[in-house]
Protein backbone atom coordinates (compact mmCIF):
# COMPACT_ATOMS: atom_id res chain seq x y z
CA UNK A 1 0.00 0.00 0.00
CA UNK A 2 1.22 3.65 -0.54
CA UNK A 3 2.04 6.19 2.06
CA UNK A 4 1.24 9.53 1.45
CA UNK A 5 4.65 11.18 0.74
CA UNK A 6 6.67 8.41 0.21
CA UNK A 7 6.93 6.75 -3.20
CA UNK A 8 5.48 3.59 -4.41
CA UNK A 9 2.20 2.64 -5.86
CA UNK A 10 3.33 0.39 -9.01
CA UNK A 11 6.15 -0.92 -11.33
CA UNK A 12 6.88 1.88 -12.69
CA UNK A 13 9.20 3.56 -9.93
CA UNK A 14 12.75 2.14 -10.05
CA UNK A 15 13.84 1.05 -6.65
CA UNK A 16 16.80 3.35 -6.56
CA UNK A 17 14.48 6.32 -6.76
CA UNK A 18 15.60 6.98 -10.64
CA UNK A 19 13.14 8.43 -13.20
CA UNK A 20 9.54 7.06 -13.66
CA UNK A 21 7.60 6.55 -16.58
CA UNK A 22 3.72 5.95 -16.61
CA UNK A 23 1.07 6.84 -18.24
CA UNK A 24 -0.65 10.09 -16.58
CA UNK A 25 1.07 12.88 -15.08
CA UNK A 26 -0.57 15.32 -12.73
CA UNK A 27 1.20 18.40 -12.12
CA UNK A 28 -0.44 19.89 -8.87
CA UNK A 29 -1.69 17.92 -5.96
CA UNK A 30 -4.30 20.23 -4.70
CA UNK A 31 -8.18 19.53 -4.05
CA UNK A 32 -8.70 19.16 -7.86
CA UNK A 33 -5.28 17.51 -8.86
CA UNK A 34 -5.04 14.64 -6.43
CA UNK A 35 -8.81 14.06 -7.08
CA UNK A 36 -7.92 13.73 -10.89
CA UNK A 37 -5.13 11.29 -10.06
CA UNK A 38 -7.34 8.92 -7.43
CA UNK A 39 -10.37 8.90 -10.13
CA UNK A 40 -8.04 7.86 -13.08
CA UNK A 41 -5.99 5.26 -10.39
CA UNK A 42 -9.72 4.41 -9.23
CA UNK A 43 -10.05 3.21 -13.21
CA UNK A 44 -7.14 1.52 -13.39
CA UNK A 45 -5.18 3.96 -15.10
CA UNK A 46 -1.28 4.22 -13.91
CA UNK A 47 -0.92 7.96 -12.86
CA UNK A 48 1.84 9.70 -10.64
CA UNK A 49 0.81 13.07 -9.15
CA UNK A 50 3.53 15.46 -8.93
CA UNK A 51 2.97 17.32 -4.95
CA UNK A 52 5.21 20.48 -4.16
CA UNK A 53 4.26 20.17 -0.76
CA UNK A 54 4.46 17.18 2.11
CA UNK A 55 1.03 15.79 3.21
CA UNK A 56 2.49 16.75 6.82
CA UNK A 57 3.00 20.13 6.36
CA UNK A 58 -1.04 20.23 4.10
CA UNK A 59 -2.50 18.43 6.88
CA UNK A 60 -0.85 21.03 9.79
CA UNK A 61 -4.23 23.14 11.35
CA UNK A 62 -3.07 26.46 9.84
CA UNK A 63 -1.93 25.62 6.58
CA UNK A 64 -5.08 26.51 5.06
CA UNK A 65 -8.30 27.86 7.16
CA UNK A 66 -10.40 28.04 4.10
CA UNK A 67 -13.36 25.88 3.79
CA UNK A 68 -14.66 25.01 0.37
CA UNK A 69 -18.25 24.18 -0.70
CA UNK A 70 -18.75 20.80 -2.07
CA UNK A 71 -21.86 20.54 -4.56
CA UNK A 72 -23.72 17.51 -4.93
CA UNK A 73 -22.32 17.04 -8.60
CA UNK A 74 -18.74 17.24 -7.05
CA UNK A 75 -19.81 14.75 -4.17
CA UNK A 76 -20.76 12.39 -6.92
CA UNK A 77 -17.01 12.91 -8.01
CA UNK A 78 -15.55 12.42 -5.00
CA UNK A 79 -17.61 9.30 -4.26
CA UNK A 80 -16.84 7.47 -7.67
CA UNK A 81 -13.38 8.46 -6.98
CA UNK A 82 -13.49 6.72 -3.37
CA UNK A 83 -12.32 9.51 -1.49
CA UNK A 84 -15.38 10.53 0.22
CA UNK A 85 -16.06 7.81 2.62
CA UNK A 86 -12.87 9.44 3.96
CA UNK A 87 -14.40 12.97 4.85
CA UNK A 88 -18.43 12.57 4.73
CA UNK A 89 -18.10 12.89 9.01
CA UNK A 90 -16.79 16.05 8.80
CA UNK A 91 -19.46 17.66 6.11
CA UNK A 92 -22.08 19.77 6.53
CA UNK A 93 -25.01 19.78 4.54
CA UNK A 94 -26.58 22.67 2.96
CA UNK A 95 -30.62 21.75 3.25
CA UNK A 96 -31.57 25.26 2.07
CA UNK A 97 -30.13 28.56 0.52
CA UNK A 98 -31.47 30.98 1.41
CA UNK A 99 -30.14 34.69 -1.16
CA UNK A 100 -31.37 38.08 -0.25
CA UNK A 101 -30.15 41.81 -1.90
CA UNK A 102 -29.27 43.13 0.83
CA UNK A 103 -31.11 43.06 3.77
CA UNK A 104 -34.15 42.90 2.07
CA UNK A 105 -37.78 40.97 3.24
CA UNK A 106 -37.42 39.79 -0.19
CA UNK A 107 -35.01 36.91 -1.10
CA UNK A 108 -34.54 33.54 -2.87
CA UNK A 109 -35.39 30.23 -1.21
CA UNK A 110 -33.96 26.90 -2.19
CA UNK A 111 -35.55 24.32 0.18
CA UNK A 112 -33.98 20.82 -1.06
CA UNK A 113 -37.06 19.26 -0.16
CA UNK A 114 -38.32 20.42 -3.51
CA UNK A 115 -36.18 18.60 -5.46
CA UNK A 116 -35.40 14.68 -6.12
CA UNK A 117 -32.20 13.15 -7.18
CA UNK A 118 -31.72 9.26 -7.10
CA UNK A 119 -35.26 9.18 -6.21
CA UNK A 120 -35.00 10.80 -2.48
CA UNK A 121 -34.11 14.61 -1.56
CA UNK A 122 -30.87 15.22 -1.12
CA UNK A 123 -28.29 18.29 0.05
CA UNK A 124 -27.37 21.28 -2.58
CA UNK A 125 -23.74 20.44 -1.10
CA UNK A 126 -21.80 20.40 1.44
CA UNK A 127 -19.04 22.82 3.20
CA UNK A 128 -15.45 21.09 4.47
CA UNK A 129 -12.73 22.38 5.83
CA UNK A 130 -9.86 22.24 3.05
CA UNK A 131 -7.59 20.40 5.64
CA UNK A 132 -10.15 17.54 5.44
CA UNK A 133 -10.62 17.46 1.90
CA UNK A 134 -6.84 16.55 2.12
CA UNK A 135 -6.76 14.06 4.48
CA UNK A 136 -9.00 12.11 2.66
CA UNK A 137 -7.26 12.54 -0.72
CA UNK A 138 -4.34 11.52 0.92
CA UNK A 139 -6.11 8.37 2.74
CA UNK A 140 -7.16 7.55 -0.93
CA UNK A 141 -3.76 8.05 -3.03
CA UNK A 142 -2.91 5.34 0.15
CA UNK A 143 -5.03 3.05 -1.56
CA UNK A 144 -4.57 2.73 -4.72
CA UNK A 145 -1.48 0.89 -6.10
CA UNK A 146 -1.71 2.59 -9.34
CA UNK A 147 -1.06 6.13 -7.79
CA UNK A 148 2.28 7.18 -7.33
CA UNK A 149 1.83 10.67 -5.06
CA UNK A 150 5.47 12.61 -5.29
CA UNK A 151 5.20 14.73 -2.35
CA UNK A 152 7.26 17.10 -1.87
CA UNK A 153 8.42 17.23 -5.10
CA UNK A 154 9.12 20.68 -6.68
CA UNK A 155 8.75 20.28 -11.20
CA UNK A 156 11.25 22.72 -12.88
CA UNK A 157 10.52 21.88 -16.38
CA UNK A 158 7.95 20.91 -18.45
CA UNK A 159 8.80 19.03 -22.59
CA UNK A 160 6.37 17.94 -24.71
CA UNK A 161 7.22 15.70 -27.73
CA UNK A 162 4.77 14.13 -30.31
CA UNK A 163 4.80 10.85 -28.66
CA UNK A 164 5.20 11.95 -24.91
CA UNK A 165 5.74 14.46 -22.01
CA UNK A 166 8.64 15.18 -19.71
CA UNK A 167 8.30 16.43 -16.47
CA UNK A 168 11.77 17.29 -14.50
CA UNK A 169 12.04 17.06 -11.09
CA UNK A 170 14.41 19.41 -8.50
CA UNK A 171 16.33 16.18 -7.32
CA UNK A 172 17.33 15.69 -10.66
CA UNK A 173 14.51 12.76 -11.83
CA UNK A 174 12.09 12.93 -14.51
CA UNK A 175 9.01 11.92 -14.82
CA UNK A 176 7.50 10.83 -18.22
CA UNK A 177 4.04 9.52 -19.70
CA UNK A 178 1.84 10.16 -22.27
CA UNK A 179 -0.46 12.88 -20.87
CA UNK A 180 0.63 15.68 -19.06
CA UNK A 181 -2.92 16.73 -16.46
CA UNK A 182 -1.96 20.90 -15.67
CA UNK A 183 -3.51 21.18 -11.87
CA UNK A 184 -0.80 23.20 -11.23
CA UNK A 185 -2.99 26.43 -9.75
CA UNK A 186 -3.26 29.70 -11.03
CA UNK A 187 1.13 30.19 -12.08
CA UNK A 188 0.52 27.08 -13.77
CA UNK A 189 3.86 25.83 -14.94
CA UNK A 190 2.05 23.28 -17.31
CA UNK A 191 0.23 26.26 -19.25
CA UNK A 192 2.96 28.40 -19.26
CA UNK A 193 5.10 25.56 -20.39
CA UNK A 194 2.79 25.21 -23.58
CA UNK A 195 2.52 29.30 -24.62
CA UNK A 196 -1.44 28.71 -23.60
CA UNK A 197 -2.03 32.70 -22.56
CA UNK A 198 -4.59 34.09 -20.16
CA UNK A 199 -7.02 36.66 -19.97
CA UNK A 200 -7.02 38.38 -16.11
CA UNK A 201 -9.09 40.65 -14.39
CA UNK A 202 -9.48 41.34 -10.73
CA UNK A 203 -12.06 43.06 -8.56
CA UNK A 204 -11.45 45.79 -6.28
CA UNK A 205 -12.49 43.10 -3.64
CA UNK A 206 -10.99 40.57 -1.26
CA UNK A 207 -12.64 37.68 0.51
CA UNK A 208 -12.68 37.98 4.32
CA UNK A 209 -12.43 34.50 4.96
CA UNK A 210 -12.78 32.80 9.17
CA UNK A 211 -14.60 29.88 10.72
CA UNK A 212 -16.82 30.63 13.57
CA UNK A 213 -18.71 28.37 16.50
CA UNK A 214 -22.21 29.43 17.21
CA UNK A 215 -24.68 28.90 20.07
CA UNK A 216 -27.73 28.63 17.73
CA UNK A 217 -27.57 25.69 15.07
CA UNK A 218 -27.96 26.53 12.17
CA UNK A 219 -29.88 24.06 10.62
CA UNK A 220 -28.39 23.62 7.50
CA UNK A 221 -28.99 26.80 5.99
CA UNK A 222 -27.10 29.15 4.00
CA UNK A 223 -26.64 32.25 3.56
CA UNK A 224 -25.85 34.56 0.95
CA UNK A 225 -26.25 38.29 1.33
CA UNK A 226 -25.54 40.71 -1.62
CA UNK A 227 -24.28 43.94 -0.03
CA UNK A 228 -22.98 46.88 -2.30
CA UNK A 229 -19.01 45.91 -1.45
CA UNK A 230 -19.66 42.45 -2.28
CA UNK A 231 -21.72 39.43 -0.94
CA UNK A 232 -21.38 38.11 2.09
CA UNK A 233 -22.17 34.13 2.96
CA UNK A 234 -22.45 32.09 5.80
CA UNK A 235 -22.46 28.80 4.74
CA UNK A 236 -22.96 25.84 7.70
CA UNK A 237 -20.95 23.26 8.67
CA UNK A 238 -20.83 20.18 11.47
CA UNK A 239 -20.53 20.77 15.26
CA UNK A 240 -22.25 24.50 15.95
CA UNK A 241 -19.65 26.06 13.18
CA UNK A 242 -20.38 28.24 10.19
CA UNK A 243 -17.47 29.44 7.45
CA UNK A 244 -17.60 33.46 6.49
CA UNK A 245 -16.68 34.41 3.28
CA UNK A 246 -17.34 37.99 3.46
CA UNK A 247 -16.07 39.65 -0.05
CA UNK A 248 -15.69 43.59 0.64
CA UNK A 249 -13.63 46.71 -1.37
CA UNK A 250 -10.15 45.78 -0.86
CA UNK A 251 -9.38 49.30 0.97
CA UNK A 252 -11.01 48.82 3.64
CA UNK A 253 -9.85 45.08 4.20
CA UNK A 254 -7.14 45.64 6.61
CA UNK A 255 -9.14 47.57 8.72
CA UNK A 256 -10.98 44.61 9.13
CA UNK A 257 -8.69 42.17 9.40
CA UNK A 258 -7.16 44.34 12.13
CA UNK A 259 -9.77 44.89 14.83
CA UNK A 260 -9.93 43.15 18.14
CA UNK A 261 -11.90 40.06 18.04
CA UNK A 262 -14.74 41.97 20.00
CA UNK A 263 -15.83 44.46 17.29
CA UNK A 264 -14.96 41.93 14.70
CA UNK A 265 -17.52 39.73 15.95
CA UNK A 266 -19.76 42.67 16.11
CA UNK A 267 -19.55 43.37 12.23
CA UNK A 268 -20.66 39.60 11.95
CA UNK A 269 -23.57 39.90 13.34
CA UNK A 270 -24.11 42.93 12.10
CA UNK A 271 -23.92 41.59 8.45
CA UNK A 272 -25.71 38.02 9.35
CA UNK A 273 -28.59 39.30 11.53
CA UNK A 274 -27.45 37.59 14.90
CA UNK A 275 -29.79 34.39 13.82
CA UNK A 276 -27.08 32.11 15.07
CA UNK A 277 -27.10 33.76 19.11
CA UNK A 278 -23.43 34.38 20.41
CA UNK A 279 -20.43 33.79 17.97
CA UNK A 280 -17.41 33.07 18.73
CA UNK A 281 -13.80 33.15 16.08
CA UNK A 282 -12.43 29.37 15.88
CA UNK A 283 -9.76 30.58 13.32
CA UNK A 284 -7.61 33.57 12.57
CA UNK A 285 -8.66 35.64 9.70
CA UNK A 286 -7.34 35.80 6.08
CA UNK A 287 -7.82 37.86 3.24
CA UNK A 288 -8.20 36.79 -0.65
CA UNK A 289 -7.62 39.05 -3.51
CA UNK A 290 -10.45 38.20 -5.75
CA UNK A 291 -9.75 37.95 -9.47
CA UNK A 292 -11.05 36.07 -12.51
CA UNK A 293 -8.57 33.91 -14.96
CA UNK A 294 -9.55 32.48 -18.32
CA UNK A 295 -7.46 30.18 -20.41
CA UNK A 296 -7.26 30.66 -23.83
CA UNK A 297 -7.71 27.20 -24.87
CA UNK A 298 -7.80 24.24 -21.90
CA UNK A 299 -5.11 21.68 -24.17
CA UNK A 300 -2.35 21.34 -25.84
CA UNK A 301 -0.08 19.23 -27.63
CA UNK A 302 -0.21 16.27 -24.81
CA UNK A 303 -1.95 18.52 -22.08
CA UNK A 304 -4.75 19.22 -20.36
CA UNK A 305 -5.83 21.94 -18.09
CA UNK A 306 -7.96 21.97 -14.86
CA UNK A 307 -8.84 23.83 -11.64
CA UNK A 308 -7.24 26.97 -11.19
CA UNK A 309 -4.54 26.15 -14.40
CA UNK A 310 -7.77 26.98 -16.45
CA UNK A 311 -9.88 29.33 -14.50
CA UNK A 312 -10.93 30.79 -11.69
CA UNK A 313 -13.74 32.56 -10.88
CA UNK A 314 -15.32 35.21 -8.45
CA UNK A 315 -16.88 32.84 -5.29
CA UNK A 316 -20.73 34.89 -5.40
CA UNK A 317 -21.80 31.46 -6.58
CA UNK A 318 -19.90 28.94 -4.72
CA UNK A 319 -18.67 27.32 -7.93
CA UNK A 320 -15.11 27.29 -7.43
CA UNK A 321 -13.98 23.92 -7.33
CA UNK A 322 -17.36 22.74 -8.07
CA UNK A 323 -16.10 23.53 -11.89
CA UNK A 324 -13.03 22.34 -11.70
CA UNK A 325 -14.51 18.82 -10.27
CA UNK A 326 -16.71 19.05 -13.64
CA UNK A 327 -13.19 19.13 -15.39
CA UNK A 328 -11.97 16.58 -13.38
CA UNK A 329 -14.96 14.23 -14.55
CA UNK A 330 -15.07 15.21 -17.75
CA UNK A 331 -10.94 14.69 -18.17
CA UNK A 332 -11.08 11.52 -16.71
CA UNK A 333 -13.73 10.02 -19.02
CA UNK A 334 -12.36 10.56 -21.94
CA UNK A 335 -9.13 9.02 -20.94
CA UNK A 336 -10.00 6.09 -19.48
CA UNK A 337 -12.57 5.30 -22.68
CA UNK A 338 -9.30 5.66 -24.29
CA UNK A 339 -7.10 3.28 -22.27
CA UNK A 340 -9.74 0.99 -22.46
CA UNK A 341 -9.67 0.65 -25.93
CA UNK A 342 -5.93 0.96 -25.81
CA UNK A 343 -5.22 4.44 -27.38
CA UNK A 344 -3.05 6.93 -26.60
CA UNK A 345 -4.37 8.82 -23.65
CA UNK A 346 -3.13 12.15 -24.67
CA UNK A 347 -3.48 11.96 -28.55
CA UNK A 348 -5.62 14.96 -30.01
CA UNK A 349 -9.28 13.09 -30.22
CA UNK A 350 -9.39 12.62 -26.74
CA UNK A 351 -8.06 16.33 -25.52
CA UNK A 352 -10.35 17.91 -28.59
CA UNK A 353 -13.10 15.79 -26.69
CA UNK A 354 -12.41 17.02 -22.96
CA UNK A 355 -12.22 20.82 -24.57
CA UNK A 356 -15.73 20.86 -26.41
CA UNK A 357 -17.00 19.26 -23.72
CA UNK A 358 -15.62 22.29 -21.03
CA UNK A 359 -14.95 25.22 -22.21
CA UNK A 360 -18.49 26.16 -23.11
CA UNK A 361 -19.36 25.46 -20.16
CA UNK A 362 -16.57 27.31 -17.83
CA UNK A 363 -16.96 30.27 -20.19
CA UNK A 364 -20.44 31.12 -19.49
CA UNK A 365 -20.11 30.63 -15.63
CA UNK A 366 -17.32 32.37 -15.67
CA UNK A 367 -19.21 35.21 -17.48
CA UNK A 368 -22.23 35.25 -15.29
CA UNK A 369 -20.55 34.77 -12.26
CA UNK A 370 -18.83 38.35 -13.92
CA UNK A 371 -22.06 39.80 -14.34
CA UNK A 372 -23.90 39.38 -10.64
CA UNK A 373 -20.74 40.56 -9.36
CA UNK A 374 -21.30 43.87 -10.99
CA UNK A 375 -25.03 43.94 -10.98
CA UNK A 376 -25.20 43.50 -7.07
CA UNK A 377 -21.94 45.37 -6.04
CA UNK A 378 -23.79 48.41 -6.39
CA UNK A 379 -26.30 50.41 -4.18
CA UNK A 380 -28.78 52.58 -7.39
CA UNK A 381 -31.93 52.26 -6.72
CA UNK A 382 -33.72 51.58 -9.63
CA UNK A 383 -31.28 48.32 -10.17
CA UNK A 384 -31.65 47.27 -6.67
CA UNK A 385 -35.40 47.30 -6.89
CA UNK A 386 -35.50 45.66 -10.50
CA UNK A 387 -33.12 42.93 -8.32
CA UNK A 388 -35.64 42.54 -5.47
CA UNK A 389 -38.74 42.20 -7.44
CA UNK A 390 -36.56 39.72 -9.82
CA UNK A 391 -35.79 37.65 -6.74
CA UNK A 392 -39.12 37.35 -5.13
CA UNK A 393 -40.66 36.12 -8.98
CA UNK A 394 -38.40 33.52 -8.71
CA UNK A 395 -39.81 32.05 -5.83
CA UNK A 396 -42.96 32.36 -7.08
CA UNK A 397 -42.06 30.58 -10.68
CA UNK A 398 -41.36 26.83 -9.82
CA UNK A 399 -39.92 25.65 -13.26
CA UNK A 400 -37.16 28.33 -13.28
CA UNK A 401 -36.17 28.13 -9.74
CA UNK A 402 -35.77 24.30 -10.22
CA UNK A 403 -33.64 25.51 -12.66
CA UNK A 404 -31.56 27.42 -10.39
CA UNK A 405 -31.56 24.75 -7.70
CA UNK A 406 -30.03 22.22 -10.38
CA UNK A 407 -27.45 24.67 -11.50
CA UNK A 408 -26.44 25.28 -7.92
CA UNK A 409 -26.27 21.40 -7.31
CA UNK A 410 -24.17 21.52 -10.68
CA UNK A 411 -26.59 18.49 -12.67
CA UNK A 412 -27.32 20.83 -15.51
CA UNK A 413 -26.22 19.95 -18.96
CA UNK A 414 -23.92 17.17 -20.57
CA UNK A 415 -22.73 15.31 -17.45
CA UNK A 416 -20.04 13.07 -17.07
CA UNK A 417 -20.56 9.16 -15.99
CA UNK A 418 -19.04 10.29 -12.46
CA UNK A 419 -21.93 12.93 -11.59
CA UNK A 420 -24.67 10.66 -12.64
CA UNK A 421 -23.66 8.05 -10.58
CA UNK A 422 -22.29 5.41 -13.16
CA UNK A 423 -18.97 3.60 -13.25
CA UNK A 424 -16.34 4.82 -15.15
Amino acid sequence: MAVPGTESGNATVPPQGGDITTEVVVLGGGLAGLTMAAALASAGVPVVCIDRDSPERMGGQDFDIRTTAISYASKMVLDAAGVWRHMADQAGPMLDIRIADQFSPLFIHYDHTELAMEGKHQPFGWILDNKDIRRALFTRAAELPGLVHLAPAQATAVERTRSGVSVRLADGRTVRGRLLVGADGRRSLARDSAGIKVRRWSYDQSAIICTIRHTEPNKGVAVEHFLPNGPFAVLPMTDNRCSIVWSEKTSLVDTYLNLPDDQFIDELQRRSGGYLGEITLLTKREAWPLSVLLADRFVADRLALVGEAAHAIHPIAGQGLNLGMRDVAALAEVVVDAHRLGLDVGGPEVLARFQRWRRFDTVLLAAVCDGLVHLFSNSIPPLKLARTLGMAAINRLPPVKRFFMKHAMGVVGDLPRMIRGQPL
